[in-house]
């Protein structure tokens, strides 16, 4: 049996342009993980078999991918830490991991660039969570490129009560629908621009915000002192960057009868 962490991710960054020929949108996103995580464990089964969460979509349809031909499959279970559809890739990361965990056990484990292109084929932000560090996503978010970033900072993750995410696939329909893609190439080659200059945690204020999603809570939050705050992903999760810890507690106790509430850390390693 293998385990390992499933950890969440935040993007930092999405600036989204048109829709492709393929239906999916042009994006540059800045993905980071982060400490919060869920746990999974795979082993070799006679059967395909996933428990622990009934939700589960991906991870069942990355074991099928990672069957190795020898009329044995691989059962996982999901402990769930990570807020299910808040725009925290929960879902993607339970996927990447299990992924992974089922190759090593393979008698003939596939080499890693087979691996990003089997986690491509589960969603766009699936192969991020086979990588160490932040990355740089582009074209669909799947496009990576490694990069650095300050890690000395703490963050307050809120989703809000009041807010049920909607499906992905109206959320980019309202962005057409605003004509969101408009400004889309120098808002992209800006944000390009900037990556070499951001060395220090406040640095990080300077970003854009999120194309997608906005939210007045990320507002309250740097009223009560984040120094950046914006919605992830296509929300409705929202975090908050604080230089200390004892800001981003005292924060945590104020903003909690908005929603559930979550306080972690950036995380380098898989």
């Amino acid at each position: 049996m293998k385990r390992a962490a499933a950890a969440a991710k935040i993007n930092l960054a999405l600036i989204v342009g048109p829709r492709r020929a393929d239906g999916l949108h042009e994006v540059v996103t800045i993905y980071q993980r982060i400490a919060l995580a869920d746990r999974i464990s795979v082993e070799r089964s006679p059967e395909l078999r996933v428990d622990g969460f009934a939700g589960d979509t991906l991870v069942r349809r990355a074991l099928e991918r990672a069957a190795d031909g020898d009329r044995t499959s691989f059962a996982a279970h999901i402990e769930k830490r990570i807020p299910v559809a808040a725009g925290l890739g929960g879902g993607s990361s339970d996927a990447a991991t299990a992924l992974r965990l089922a190759n090593d056990l393979r008698a003939d484990p596939q080499p890693h660039d087979a691996l990003r292109a089997q986690a491509r084929e589960l969603g766009a932000d699936v192969p991020f969570f086979l990588e160490d560090g932040p990355q740089l996503g582009l074209g669909d978010g799947s496009e990576l490129t490694p990069i650095e970033l300050p890690q000395d900072y703490w963050i307050l993750l809120v989703v809000p009560r009041s807010k049920v995410k909607g499906a992905t696939k109206n959320v980019y329909e309202a962005f057409d629908a605003r004509g969101g893609e408009r400004g889309y190439e120098q808002r992209r080659d800006a944000l390009r621009t900037m990556l070499g200059s951001l060395r220090r945690p406040r640095d990080l204020a300077a970003l854009p915000p999120n194309d997608l999603a906005s939210s007045p809570l990320a507002d309250e939050l740097r009223s009560l002192g984040a120094f950046r705050a914006d919605v992830s992903g296509a929300g409705p999760a929202v975090y908050g960057l604080f230089l200390h810890g004892g800001q981003a507690r005292e924060t945590q106790k104020r903003i909690s009868p908005e929603g559930r509430t979550w306080l972690t850390a950036p995380a380098w390693y898989r």
